[in-house]
């Protein structure tokens, strides 16, 4: 591939994909995390919980979701995103689900505070169903960048 990158375009791929593997193992984990954290409050494990989320957060979300961003976004120059490239509507679709999943990711960070103060609003069960939100956007997200349908 060439490019501004050049002969470390592969070497950026490829970390770009770790980060992604990384970060997506934190959003598998983090909703369920959620769902014993709500299951758990009003007791002494919900601090538990909490702590757990926090290092997740700090260890694992947050500097994988920066990596992703940072990485990808090269990549995507690279491919002539900047440049008005044809043939990039895969791209285009791609980029608009890591939107939606780096969004998806903002609301699991803020419930999993909202659940640190005590404050659980949401279903159990409505948490199990939104835990399968990454599972589906990462498909999808494959499929676009492997297949490249449009």
């Amino acid at each position: 591939m060439t490019g501004f990158l050049g002969g470390a375009y592969l070497w950026v791929k490829a970390f770009h994909i770790v980060f992604v593997i990384y970060w997506m193992a934190g959003l598998f984990l983090l909703p369920r995390y959620l769902v014993h954290h709500q299951e758990a409050l009003g007791s002494p494990q919900a601090a538990d919980w909490a702590r757990r989320e926090a290092m997740l957060r700090r260890m694992i979300l947050t500097p994988s979701l920066v990596v992703v961003w940072a990485l990808g976004l090269m990549l995507a120059v690279n491919l002539g995103l900047l440049d008005g490239q044809p043939g990039l509507g895969w791209l285009h679709g791609k980029l608009l689900l890591v939107v939606a999943l780096s969004g998806y990711h903002g609301w699991a960070v803020g419930y999993s505070k909202k659940l640190a103060r005590g404050q659980g609003a949401i279903s159990s069960r409505h948490l199990r169903m939104l835990n399968e939100v990454p599972a589906l956007a990462a498909v999808l997200i494959v499929v676009l960048a492997v297949v490249k349908p449009f």
